[in-house]
């Protein structure tokens, strides 16, 4: 990485850019490296996003692309760090989900040679002594959270044009 530029850059960026380091990377679990991942990204889209708007407002000020080119230096330049320090973290990223899928194959392998079927789900009857076929119904679901929360406004939003009739 271009070292003037990181030491141009602010304290706070200086520090995220220092833990895509290896050996910081190394110390962070999944979930924290898709913390810092969502973080420096974050930081690369805020100066790309500064470069464009800039490039293009001085477009009609100097008269072109190629005469605004030179004066976004700064922000080009830090977007391009951050850019490089997320290929890091998101290299990292997925070196620790191809281990975790390796670790569940083995397992669910090692499960199925076992002649188990998975870990098994104890029945208990409900505490509030209601027979067993008074369990709530399973829901209908289509396969994502997100989908289903969608649908049911959807249906929600139908029926109160209906009802406003």
């Amino acid at each position: 990485m271009n070292q003037a530029v990181l030491n141009s850059m602010t304290a706070a960026e200086q520090r995220l850019v220092a833990e895509t380091s290896r050996d910081a990377l190394s110390a962070l679990d999944e979930d924290e490296l898709l913390d810092l991942h969502g973080r420096i990204r974050r930081a690369r889209s805020k100066y790309v996003t500064k470069y464009r708007s800039g490039a293009s407002g001085a477009v009609v000020k100097r008269g072109g692309r190629g005469f605004s080119y030179p004066k976004n230096q700064r922000d080009r330049d830090k977007a391009e760090v951050f850019e490089a320090a997320l290929a890091q973290v998101s290299k990292e990223v997925g070196a620790h989900a191809a281990r975790a899928a390796a670790e569940l194959k083995a397992s669910r392998l090692a499960a199925a040679r076992s002649g188990s079927s998975g870990p098994q789900k104890k029945t208990t009857a409900p505490a509030s002594g209601a027979p067993a076929s008074r369990q709530p119904a399973a829901r209908k679901t289509t396969g994502g959270v997100k989908k289903d929360a969608s649908s049911r406004a959807a249906g929600a939003r139908r029926q109160a044009k209906r009802d406003a009739r």
